[in-house]
């Protein structure tokens, strides 16, 4: 369950710098630059509608699989690349930019206070496009084309597109990590069935469930560079899981940052250009240390030349490369393991109060328990639920590999050039193998997307059990409960309503922790005190969560004397 307060909070916080950046670009000394594109050849896109959910234009082409995720194929140079993705995902993106401002236009809606917070962050956005590469600037150029007007209130087309790139590097650094808390993991050799590099990752990057909705498995033919594909949302050219037809694969884990003063290189662009122009290890090396970022990041880099696995550890200040000796396994969670950031208090810090490392530890487990992986089984670590020893921890608890809120779970296999994305809901949903040998080879475009049908992974039986569908329930009775311990609905709830909530997810902390705050507020301290013990008594997310818990029964012990 994860829309507690504290999730609230954070998406609130980052809502509130992003909206306050895009703001603030009417006012910047970039608002009127736009990228040079006179020198690139460009032929307007006439989109093809064959049917609603399938249309084309020359070989790219747009179209939904029976397991409902959008696969867009695009090819040419960096302006056509925007302009073919931008016209035949118009409706996508233009649907995904509603369910973000919608989120966003309510939470500052004072136009004074918009300009009173102007002057000081008006600087914030000044610096990205000097650190984005020009090339990818056209190509955002072209994609934003296809825009919605509706929100050039906010910024230019252009601006808009690039600045939201940044959403995740931002999102992240606002509020340590409250969004987001990916696990990913790379093993080969004699962990694995084949003795092949098998790499398996969870985004667990939440903006809500209608974010989440319009999954986007893109394959990108660059008139430059290695054909690549990647799993993101429309609008978006930036990579945060994907794999090219060398077998380099990408995947980022977000890291313990400062509040960046000044946005840079986001992250996924970073990712993309790897993937675009690495084929082994040490050029993607290459390429990330060249690159100025403004947030910390993990990016777990795979190579089928190289049969082995790294993480590259990027932050504003700092770089590292963590690789592995004696063992032929990676874990890589929310934290820094390279010799670089051996002294860095921010992430010792971080290790002991987050659940990162217990993520870590419960990887750990699951590699002991599950010998030789392959991908179905690789999808059933991704898909793990219980906690340290197989606890029942509550479904949604950020401390599981699966936290129940992913965007999307991806398993690579580089030497094969398989790849298998999961589909709705969460990472429950089947699993599609795509192979990019048969995607890039030139033959039959829509053949090649469902080349390998058979190898798919069958969809979580949890899917079909009455504890999902009492953990669905959960969510939505936790928007209630959180409405009335915010006072914003002038009614009480009733007096069985609160184990019926509880016992919809009997062993999440959080349950029992609303149900105090609640008590509390309405000056019920017998019963709050009962409530708080119950949350001590389970498996507590963090540190902070713990330690919140505790001040809220101190208070409450104090109005009972």
């Amino acid at each position: 369950m994860k829309r507690n307060n504290r999730l609230a909070a954070a998406f609130k916080g980052f809502q509130f710098i992003l909206i306050l950046s895009l703001i603030s670009c009417g006012v910047s000394k970039s608002v009127h630059h736009t990228p040079e594109v006179s020198t690139y050849a460009l032929e307007t896109p006439k989109v093809n509608k064959i049917n609603d959910s399938t249309f084309s234009f020359n070989r790219n082409y747009l179209t939904k699989n029976k397991q409902q995720l959008w696969e867009l194929y695009i090819q040419g140079n960096p302006l056509q690349l925007g302009y073919n993705n931008g016209a035949l995902t118009q409706n996508l993106m233009q649907r995904q930019e509603e369910i973000f401002f919608s989120k966003v236009e309510g939470f500052v809606p004072s136009k004074f206070k918009q300009k009173l917070l102007r002057g000081f962050l008006k600087w914030y956005n000044r610096k990205m496009y000097l650190n984005v590469r020009e090339d990818y600037q056209a190509e955002l150029y072209g994609l934003s084309q296809y825009s919605s007007d509706k929100y050039n209130f906010i910024a230019p087309k252009y601006l808009r597109s690039l600045y939201l790139h940044g959403a995740h590097d931002i999102g992240h650094a606002m509020q340590d990590l409250a969004m987001v808390g990916c696990t990913s993991l790379a093993v080969w050799n004699e962990n694995t069935e084949d003795g092949q590099l098998l790499i398996g990752r969870n985004f667990d990057f939440y903006v809500g469930d209608e974010f989440a909705k319009n999954k986007l498995v893109e394959f990108v033919e660059p008139e430059a560079g290695i054909p690549y594909m990647s799993v993101s949302w429309p609008g978006m050219i930036g990579v945060v899981s994907g794999m090219n037809k060398e077998g380099i694969t990408v995947t980022i884990n977000a890291g313990k940052s400062k509040i960046p003063l000044t946005a840079k290189t986001p992250i996924s662009l970073v990712t993309r250009e790897i993937l675009q122009y690495a084929k082994n290890i040490e050029e993607a090396i290459a390429i990330a240390k060249k690159r100025k970022v403004f947030v910390s990041e993990s990016i777990l880099v795979g190579s089928a030349h190289d049969k082995n696995a790294v993480i590259i550890e990027v932050s504003p200040e700092n770089f590292g490369v963590y690789r592995v000796e004696n063992t032929s396994r990676v874990f890589c969670t929310n934290h820094f393991q390279s010799e670089a950031y051996k002294d860095d208090r921010r992430n010792q810090k971080h290790i002991i109060e987050s659940h990162s490392e217990y993520r870590y530890e419960k990887l750990q487990e699951l590699l002991e328990e599950k010998k030789k992986l392959n991908p179905e089984k690789m999808a059933a670590i991704l898909r793990d639920k219980s906690g340290l020893k197989d606890q029942k921890i509550g479904y949604g608890n950020e401390k599981a590999i699966n936290q129940l809120l992913a965007h999307h779970a991806v398993i690579f296999s580089p030497e094969k050039r398989l790849v298998w994305v999961s589909s709705n809901p969460y990472q429950l949903g089947e699993f599609v193998c795509y192979d990019l040998n048969e995607i890039f080879s030139g033959t039959d475009l829509k053949e090649s997307l469902q080349a390998k049908t058979t190898l798919n992974i069958a969809r979580d039986p949890f899917l079909d059990s009455e504890e999902f569908n009492n953990y669905e329930i959960s969510k939505m009775l936790e928007t209630e409960v959180s409405a009335a311990i915010n006072k914003k609905e002038d009614i009480a709830l009733t007096d069985d309503f609160i184990p019926y909530y509880q016992s919809m997810n009997p062993d999440y902390w959080l349950v029992y922790f609303q149900a105090g705050k609640y008590y509390f507020g309405i000056n019920e301290f017998s019963k709050a005190k009962t409530e708080f013990e119950k949350a001590l008594a389970k498996e507590i997310t963090t540190v902070p969560d713990r330690e919140n818990v505790e001040k809220y029964l101190k208070r409450t012990l104090k109005k009972l004397k």
